[in-house]
């Protein structure tokens, strides 16, 4: 009776219990005493009855569980205990897996993060590896100087990025990536590469000094910061048709009701170029044409690019020019440039007492950018011919000692004032023909070229002039598709 008071006294005070162990197996269960007036509550849990039984433990007396007769609020309390519990571990359960949720998704994310670090540290191996090796993968020493492995890496990264891409639409963001992260591991070559120029510096006792500092290259600090904003204003240009109402036809599909499929197709009638280029994909758009607001993008966009284009062309024809002429393009000009210009030329250029090229140019009706390539390469290859002959006096071979002895030629000096004619001949031949490829002298000059910075900028440059006018003939397209379109329905 004196143990059963005492339970109750205690279960009334509603005292919290303790956790304590129990074998399952044996009929009683101990407590550990605590020393003071305090009670310790030992809460045990039945997998079998799922029930739990509180039981106070004085300092002074130890019971065993089978001497004690548990008292009605006791239960309650046990009841009550029961009833909250479940709710508690569901939460701590539910807690415990968005906490393992998180942690998964963030071992995932390392891991991401690690694969894409690892694919990075490849290429940039990948790349060091061509440079020091000049693209000669056996390692005997055959390879090519750094500046035309570096051209030749910006050339086929371009290829890799933009070849497959024959739609005005956005990049996609993989290949986006791809050409931002691998320029700018090539661009960043530019940043070793200085100049000295003289400074005037004060030191501390007022004296002021001449002093040989660092700076960027100036060819370099002109033109580099410009190809870079060019390259993001056409990705700008290509972000900007995300939604169109125009789409690309599918299996050469011209039907108007046909369904708006991204899928490639084939040119055939609705749009006609001079060039006529089948593999290009066909744009479509709905009956009626192009909305006024649609139409007047495209015209800004068409204008934007064809700017980026002129001033991308500019930058590369400045540092073509800048090349050195490579010896053996020099050892292998022509003779004569008469037999090489060809005899209608010639008499033209040699007899007209005020030379206009644009008229002779419509004379010769050229009808093809193939024949234009080639006049453009037998102008060039004669105007160097009849420069070299104009100082045929001198005995100096290297090119950059008769281009300094040019200002000491008389100007009235026959080959000299052909070859005036012809510069100004091929000047507006590649002003005609701006779409014109490289000639057989610019691609000399790439291929035998030693100085990185310049093999930068002129890769950079061509290759953002080419993306810039493939923009231009895709806007041409879509405004073809939307003239014939509107032209249907008058």
């Amino acid at each position: 009776m004196e143990n059963s008071s005492s339970f109750d006294e205690s279960s009334d005070l509603g005292y919290q219990p303790s956790t304590s162990s129990m074998d399952q197996n044996d009929q009683s269960t101990e407590y550990s005493p605590f020393s003071g007036d305090s009670f310790a509550y030992c809460r045990s849990n039945s997998e079998a009855s799922n029930l739990s039984s509180l039981e106070p433990v004085d300092d002074n007396h130890s019971f065993a569980s089978s001497d004690l007769q548990p008292s009605p609020p006791s239960r309650w309390i046990a009841a009550a205990t029961m009833k909250t519990e479940p709710s508690h571990h569901h939460g701590a359960a539910l807690s415990s897996l968005g906490g393992m949720k998180k942690r998964m998704h963030s071992l995932d994310s390392k891991s991401d993060d690690l694969d894409l670090l690892e694919s990075e540290l490849e290429m940039m191996k990948e790349r060091f590896a061509k440079l020091l090796l000049g693209e000669d993968m056996s390692g005997g020493g055959k390879g090519v100087c750094t500046a035309v492995t570096i051209s030749n890496s910006i050339t086929n990264l371009y290829a890799t990025v933009f070849g497959q891409n024959l739609k005005l639409e956005p990049l996609k963001a993989e290949k986006k990536a791809m050409w931002k992260r691998e320029m700018n591991c090539l661009l960043s070559l530019c940043d070793y590469i200085v100049e000295f120029a003289p400074t005037a510096q004060c030191l501390d006792d007022g004296t002021i000094v001449e002093m040989m500092t660092s700076r960027p290259r100036s060819d370099i600090y002109i033109n580099l910061p410009a190809l870079q904003k060019l390259d993001t204003l056409l990705m700008e240009i290509l972000d900007s048709f995300k939604d169109t109402e125009f789409w690309y036809a599918e299996q050469g599909s011209m039907s108007g009701n046909s369904s708006r499929s991204r899928a490639g197709s084939f040119r055939r009638v609705v749009v006609q170029r001079k060039d006529e280029k089948w593999w290009l994909p066909v744009p479509c758009v709905h009956p009626g044409g192009l909305s006024d607001k649609s139409r007047k993008h495209l015209i800004e966009k068409r204008d934007c690019a064809n700017q980026i284009h002129k001033a991308a062309m500019a930058i590369n024809s400045s540092v073509l020019a800048e090349m050195v002429i490579p010896e053996t393009y020099m050892a292998n000009l022509p003779k004569s440039g008469r037999a090489c210009l060809g005899d209608t030329v010639y008499r033209y250029m040699s007899s007209a007492d005020k030379f206009s090229p644009d008229h002779l140019l419509d004379c010769l009706k050229i009808s093809s950018e193939h024949e234009a390539l080639e006049l453009a390469d037998r102008v060039e290859s004669s105007m160097y011919t009849w420069r070299r002959k104009a100082c045929l006096s001198n005995s100096k071979s290297s090119w950059n000692k008769v281009k300094d002895l040019m200002a000491e030629t008389d100007r009235k000096d026959k080959n000299f004032l052909l070859a005036e004619k012809a510069e100004t001949l091929l000047f507006c031949l590649k002003q005609r023909y701006p779409e014109l490829s490289q000639t057989s002298l610019d691609t000399c000059k790439i291929q035998y070229n030693q100085d990185v910075g310049k093999a930068i900028l002129e890769s950079y440059s061509r290759v953002l002039e080419g993306l810039a006018f493939n923009i231009v003939a895709w806007i041409e397209d879509v405004h073809c598709a939307d003239k014939s379109m509107r032209n249907q329905h008058v």
